[in-house]
């Protein structure tokens, strides 16, 4: 795996509380970093190590693309295995959470932390209690529904691409049903969407049946459903090469980071005509809401409704240049960082 290309990377362990996390801090060219802390059960230190830097990574793309004064970066907490090995056994104590904070303190302000899977809003407001760096957690902490309105910002751009005059009668399959993935169905279902779901939680399903009259799929199979547009919401890497090679929709815009397991499913996509919108993009307005908290801003929904058109210019650019979408992206994000580091360099030149 590689990381060179990390500011730094800590792993702190406490031996009162056998808390365990790992900080990986990307590129700081733009600021401070600013991203999540992630609470998940792992088989291994290793398989942590490789999702904090994964999410470290996007983070660096999702802020500067989102024209945020931030660098990338992220936190874990390995939180111990359940009956469900992939799911903690249990919710952080108040002794971990201020532990945390402890950590984030000590780290001086070079990293932001926020909210992010299996970190409730109440746990990060315990963190805040030992440090001032962390955001989402004033008046403006429920960053779900903001995450949620810049996807659907994003498909109503993509059912354009699509031919779609709005999105009346366009088919969506949304995967995982959280914070984020519920308000998207309630703003689509209000648009007309007709809606097929999945999550690991019947509950959920259920309510999104009889709430928005929704289909409800295997969670294995929700991906390849006979939709137009699939939004994954759940945990990343959903779109392998089989996926890709097997979706039946026309087009992939959701939630969920690095849904792309690989560039060889990016360019599946592209070779079976579907659009992507890559998911840094889609996504930011959960950061957008949690910057503008920290840095004691307004508009916030505003700046979340800039993602579409943000997309809007990187479909044209992909679409005039045969490139693939998330190699615009990329690209637009490289010329950001670039165009800071010269200014800075500039300024320290006599």
């Amino acid at each position: 795996m590689r990381l060179n290309d990390f500011h730094r990377i800590e792993m702190r362990r406490d031996a009162n509380t056998g808390l365990f996390a790992i900080f990986a801090l990307h590129d700081m060219t733009l600021g401070p970093a600013l991203g999540g802390i992630r609470r998940w059960s792992y088989a291994d230190e290793g398989e942590a190590l490789a999702d904090v830097a994964r999410l470290a990574r996007g983070m660096t793309s999702k802020n500067a693309m989102a024209n945020l004064p931030f660098g990338g970066g992220k936190g874990v907490v390995v939180a111990p295995q359940g009956d469900d090995p992939t799911r903690p056994a249990r919710p952080i104590t108040d002794a971990e959470s201020r532990v945390l904070g402890e950590w984030i303190a000590e780290l001086d302000g070079i990293y932001v932390a926020a909210a992010d899977v299996g970190m409730r809003i109440d746990d990060l407001r315990a963190v805040a209690e030992r440090t001032k760096h962390v955001a989402g957690v004033g008046s403006e902490s429920d960053t779900g529904p903001r995450t949620a309105l810049g996807v659907y910002s994003a498909i109503e751009v993509v059912a354009r691409r699509l031919g779609f005059s709005d999105l009346r009668g366009a088919r969506v399959a949304v995967q995982g049903l959280g914070k984020v993935g519920m308000p998207l169905c309630e703003r689509l279902h209000d648009a007309g969407a007709t809606l097929t779901v999945a999550d690991i939680d019947a509950a959920k399903t259920q309510f999104a049946a009889d709430r928005f009259g929704a289909n409800v799929a295997p969670g294995g199979e929700v991906l390849l459903a006979d939709v137009d547009i699939v939004a994954p919401c759940a945990l990343g890497r959903a779109i392998t090469h089989e996926v890709a090679r097997a979706l039946r929709a026309r087009a992939v815009a959701g939630a969920a980071n690095n849904q792309l397991a690989s560039r060889e499913a990016a360019l599946t996509l592209r070779e079976r005509g579907v659009l992507y919108a890559p998911d840094y993009v889609v996504n930011a307005g959960g950061v957008i809401s949690a910057a503008l908290d920290y840095l004691g801003t307004g508009g916030f929904d505003d700046e979340v409704r800039k993602i579409g058109p943000r997309l809007e210019r990187i479909f044209d650019q992909a679409q005039a240049s045969g490139r693939l979408e998330v190699e615009v992206a990329d690209d637009l994000v490289s010329q950001r960082i670039a165009a800071k580091a010269t200014e800075a360099q500039a300024a320290k030149t006599p």
